[in-house]
């Protein structure tokens, strides 16, 4: 079992910076796959980004490519998601989840444990 605790979401105007970040605890964090999913109001929840383990392979949505970036700390136990240059329509609240496979994927199905979400607004 693997618990996560996201935190960093806000409220901050188009353009501005983020960071997430994702606590983790319980089993070992370190053979895990890990990723950031969003959904915005009234639509499916989407792949943001994803990282294998132990971190040389990353994966990104074309709408955060070169925005985003997505990294880990394995001794720490936290994963991270770097959002610059935010936009309104990155507005939604932010998910992270693992997966025991420790690919890093973007299919929603793959992953085993979520966190309860934060949420990030971005004013025009």
């Amino acid at each position: 079992q693997v618990q996560l605790v996201e935190s960093g979401g806000g409220l901050v105007q188009a353009g501005g910076s983020l960071r997430l970040s994702c606590a983790a605890s319980g089993r070992t964090f370190s053979s895990y796959g890990l990723a950031w999913f969003r959904q915005a109001p009234g639509l499916a929840r989407e792949f943001v980004a994803a990282i294998s383990w132990p971190g040389h392979s990353t994966y990104y949505a074309d709408s955060v490519k070169g925005r985003f970036t997505i990294s880990r700390d394995n001794a720490k136990k936290i994963l991270y998601l770097q959002m610059n240059s935010l936009k309104p329509e990155d507005t939604a609240v932010y998910y992270c989840a693992a997966d025991g496979y420790g690919m890093g994927s973007r299919v929603i199905g793959s992953y085993d444990y979520w966190g309860q979400g934060t949420q990030v607004t971005v004013s025009s």
